[in-house]
């Protein structure tokens, strides 16, 4: 690989929502940007409206709770690259709700493999090659669901993200003594798509989350990805194993 390349970014789950958001940031912040998802229609359209831009951008279709794909293709990535400076651990979701009296085994693994085993894997394979990067660092997403346990059926979801906030401190603590940092971000209620149903169907619902919100109103996902910009940068070069709340006071509940 050439060695005039840039700074190179991995982001996971980036084909729409905050995930793409960060991609642009970090795009126009200077890095190649790697986008990761599993629609690989919707990846090679986010990559047109990148490169329209003036980015550099490359899509890897792959199942971040698959351990053979992310092992594959984050080899991959890190071969042609020669290099990787930033991993962005955004993939992740609620996967849906159940109590757990009704809980299926099956829905508890796929909740804990999709926002606990996937930045595992990610992370994982990364690490050789965030040893050659610049300023290295790994950005996870984990929820104000960690510290609360989430809301009706969202338990699992809630004991997932509180593992996201416990492996980034380790991960901190196992990868320091390489200069890697490793943080997160825990997002509030961001107005994305996500949303859209409730947005729809319910607005009345949708109107009233902002008011359990210090700021009183819903976040911007490129306020989210203006965090994940910042931790990314020299600028927060003493920073490591800390999460940062992007919420408007949601955390503390008014």
């Amino acid at each position: 690989m050439s060695k005039s390349i840039g700074k190179v970014a991995i982001i996971t789950g980036a084909t729409g929502g905050i995930g793409f958001e960060v991609a642009k940031r970090l795009g126009r912040d200077g890095y190649t940007v790697i986008l990761n998802g599993i629609d690989d229609e919707g990846g090679a359209k986010r990559i047109k409206e990148l490169e329209v831009e003036g980015i550099a951008a490359d899509y890897y279709g792959f199942d971040v709770t698959n351990e053979e794909q992310v092992n594959t293709n984050i080899k991959n990535i890190g071969k042609k690259y020669g290099k990787i400076d930033v991993l962005v651990n955004n993939a992740g979701g609620l996967g849906g709700r159940s109590r757990f009296e009704e809980m299926t085994t099956e829905f508890y693994r796929f909740v804990m493999a999709l926002n606990l085993d996937s930045v595992f894997f990610a992370s994982r394979a990364a690490i050789p090659f965030l040893k050659k990067g610049e300023n290295a660092t790994i950005i996870n997403y984990t929820s104000n669901a960690a510290w609360n346990a989430g809301g009706p059926g969202a338990g699992i979801y809630g004991t997932s993200k509180a593992g996201v906030h416990a492996i980034t401190r380790a991960l901190a603590k196992d990868l320091a003594e390489y200069g890697i940092r490793v943080n997160a971000v825990s997002p509030g209620t961001i107005d994305t798509p996500f949303h859209a149903q409730i947005k729809s169907t319910k607005p009345e619902v949708f109107a009233s989350w902002k008011n359990n919100i210090m700021l009183g109103r819903l976040g911007r996902p490129e306020e989210v990805a203006s965090v994940v910009s910042f931790l990314a940068s020299k600028d927060a070069s003493f920073i490591t194993a800390e999460t940062i709340q992007v919420g408007g006071g949601q955390a503390l509940g008014i």
